[in-house]
């Protein structure tokens, strides 16, 4: 089975960070997020991959050509002229998908351990692989008007967030737009013809590397083993 990765943004809040590095390469713990990625995947059998390349794209390609046989891995591109969102983008990169029945697709800022060979279809067209939201302020617990206790970003149980890690039919490609995000026209289709599922992932590890304090605590996470032990 293929990887796809979505490697092509402007990184805009990590500026000006990424004015010169595309965001997949910039590092967290001595690597680039899309390294960290590309061996997260390679522990569950994965050694195909498509990067959707776009901003910098040279540089994404460069790094990857220089390193793919090091790396142990095979690596084809799907490059955009122009900005595509994420659904055009994956439909631009059909020809390098139309002989796999079903690939792994994931955004290319995001760290996680999430077990990927236990994601599933069941008919659908589309899996989102989900982690429990984790609230970005501290929080209070009260008895009556009386504060008790204070936690810290606690992980909110009852609500479920999207990790960008996504398995998909190859029916999915009837679907895409020109042009689009997938969170706004794909997926919302097929949530409406009950094509969609949402597997859940609790005890998982997931960080968004979108601010410069992403990037430092991400770091932090690696070297203490919480990501990948």
């Amino acid at each position: 089975m293929k990887a796809v990765i979505l490697a092509g943004g402007y990184g805009k809040r990590l500026r000006p960070l990424t004015d010169t590095i595309p965001k997949p390469l910039v590092e967290v713990a001595g690597r680039p997020i899309v390294d960290w990625q590309v061996r997260w995947l390679k522990s569950h059998g994965i050694t195909s991959f498509v990067m959707l390349v776009g901003y910098l794209k040279e540089k994404v390609m460069d790094y990857f050509d220089s390193r793919k046989g090091a790396l142990g891995i095979e690596v084809a591109y799907s490059e955009e002229k122009t900005q595509l969102g994420t659904g055009g983008a994956l439909r631009n990169a059909h020809h390098l998908l139309k002989n796999e029945q079903q690939f792994l697709m994931l955004n290319g800022d995001n760290i996680t351990n999430i077990e990927v060979s236990k994601m599933r279809l069941d008919g659908s067209l589309a899996s989102i692989a989900l982690v429990p939201l984790r609230s970005t302020y501290g929080i209070t617990r009260l008895e009556g008007d009386r504060i008790v206790k204070f936690d810290e970003k606690p992980v909110l149980p009852e609500y479920w967030m999207n990790s960008g890690v996504y398995l998909m039919s190859k029916e999915i490609f009837k679907h895409l737009p020109e042009s689009g995000n997938l969170e706004g026209t794909t997926f919302v289709e097929l949530s409406k013809s009950g094509k969609l599922m949402g597997l859940k992932f609790p005890d998982a590890y997931f960080k968004g590397v979108d601010t410069i304090k992403d990037m430092e605590d991400a770091s932090t996470d690696i070297k203490s083993k919480k990501v990948f032990g």
